[in-house]
């Protein structure tokens, strides 16, 4: 009976046991679930509210497209698929024909806008200006053929857009962007880039991308809608001191394919070529220099006028502006001096570097970064050697070379231009003996007579790549014919 007893309490208690642990599985899974479903319901509410969050930080512009041939509509659908509420702004300098395929009056494109910036009678210049539109923190610039391919690519731009100011997205899976530093140069004119290797920060980006930008930087840039897009933008926010972050890990997708056709090919590349120089005339660039090496020039040459105007009181208009001499000019200015000094040379006529030109030569062996003439002594005696300068006495002649020898009008010396058309010019001074004395021929610049021993013997110097003869004392012949001191305070050559 005791054994019969004992099975039965076992069997219970093991009955209870087995109660009780599914009562508390049971209890842990129910659990579990409301958790699971909490978590899910949240995920599915942060996934409705993305793309209202996004629209009201983000303003999508299209900026990147020819009116002859896109994809605009496509790329427009593309986003208001993903973010219904979002605003976009298609930005363009004349109205695209065939028209665009998108109905502003449907609800669907109710956020979308076309946006002519041409001069038009009927629209003021803020109807015309985009940022005026613009109600959003940032600005996301997509070009023309791109789509979404998740919002978590736009949150992770949003994620870096605090730390770096401006982020890039690249498109399409087998699209490489390079990364290019700028070293630019206002004051000189110019424009050198360089090429970063793997790099994720620089100056510019090459290729086809999306740029994420704050619209506080945009209101702060001189055009920033500016063709070609994005190279007149990189330009403007290297010069406000702004690096651009270059994504690794996410992208856009690609959409259609265009400008298939070999004639669009032909006409687009036509058309950068023309938005490139005249972003580059308008910035005041004039030297280019690319990543492989090769230099464009986007000032004058010799079949133009040169870059300034007439010199008024010895001072060039560039001088004001706070700039230095336009480096096409100083090229300008080494050709036609080397044309002279062979010509000198082949003649046998004596002449020896004057002046500020002298001062450039002892200073930085070249042409004073802001001067815009150069100056060459020669003996007055010789020159009934040079052909061209006998001449030039009666009447402006043009050599064989195309450059122009003349008689100037201010006084008894001579001046060889670059050409007819650009008047960059040399200036030749005659210098006669008098009492040991070398006296200049009358003219009206300011020129002092100097010792004729600072000739003999003479010197020579390094000038635009070539030796040339100089007096042998150059730094007291300079304060000769200027002010003690004149080699270290160049500069100051503008006010005396």
């Amino acid at each position: 009976m005791r054994i019969k007893l004992v099975r039965i309490i076992l069997i219970i208690g093991l009955i209870l046991n087995i109660i009780a642990w599914h009562k508390l599985w049971w209890i842990f899974m129910s659990q579990n679930s409301k958790q699971s479903i909490i978590e899910t319901t949240k995920t599915t509410e942060l996934t409705q509210k993305l793309p209202r969050g996004l629209a009201k930080l983000i303003t999508i512009v299209i900026r990147q497209f020819e009116t002859y041939e896109n994809d605009v509509t496509s790329t427009v659908e593309s986003f208001i698929n993903a973010f219904p509420l979002i605003t976009i702004i298609i930005v363009c300098d004349e109205l695209p024909y065939p028209p665009l395929d998108i109905n502003t009056s449907n609800d669907t494109y109710k956020n979308v806008k076309l946006l002519n910036i041409q001069m038009d009678f009927n629209k003021s210049l803020d109807q015309r200006n985009p940022l005026n539109y613009i109600k959003t923190k940032y600005i996301l610039f997509i070009p023309d053929a791109t789509k979404i391919s998740s919002k978590q690519v736009l949150q992770e731009a949003m994620s870096k857009i605090e730390q770096f100011s401006i982020v890039t997205i690249p498109i399409g899976k087998k699209n490489q962007l390079d990364c290019l530093n700028f070293d630019l140069r206002i004051k000189e004119w110019s424009l050198k880039m360089t090429k970063i290797s793997g790099g994720t920060n620089c100056d510019s980006v090459v290729g086809k991308h999306a740029t994420l930008i704050s619209s506080e930087i945009l209101k702060k840039l001189t055009n920033p809608f500016m063709l070609p897009f994005t190279d007149a933008l990189y330009l403007q926010t290297k010069n406000a001191g702004l690096k651009i972050h270059l994504m690794k890990n996410h992208r856009l997708n690609d959409g259609k394919p265009i400008y298939r056709n070999q004639q669009y090919q032909l006409k687009n590349k036509k058309m950068y070529q023309q938005r490139e120089r005249q972003m580059y005339v308008n910035f005041g660039i004039k030297k280019v220099t690319r990543s492989s090496g090769t230099i464009d020039w986007y000032g004058c040459s010799r079949e133009t006028e040169k870059c300034f105007n007439s010199i008024v009181n010895n001072m060039p208009s560039y001088y004001y502006e706070k700039r230095l001499t336009p480096p096409c000019c100083l090229d300008g200015l080494r050709k036609v001096a080397n044309h002279v000094f062979d010509n000198l040379d082949n003649t046998g006529i004596r002449y020896w570097l004057e002046g500020s030109s002298l001062l450039g030569a002892i200073n930085n062996g070249d042409i004073l970064p802001w001067d815009y003439k150069i100056e060459i002594g020669v003996n007055r005696d010789d020159l009934h050697r040079s052909p061209w300068i006998v001449k030039a006495r009666n009447k402006p002649v043009s050599d064989d070379q195309g450059f122009i020898w003349q008689k100037a009008t201010e006084g008894e010396f001579f001046k060889i231009q670059y050409s007819k058309i650009n008047k960059l010019h040399v200036c030749l001074l005659p210098f006669y003996v008098k009492n040991g004395t070398m006296t200049r021929d009358s003219w009206f610049l300011k020129n002092r007579n100097f010792p004729e021993h600072y000739l003999h013997p003479m010197s020579s110097i390094e000038f635009a790549g070539r030796q040339i003869p100089s007096p042998n004392n150059v730094r007291n012949f300079l304060e000769i014919k200027y002010y003690k001191g004149i080699v270290e305070n160049p500069e100051i050559l503008w006010k005396i």
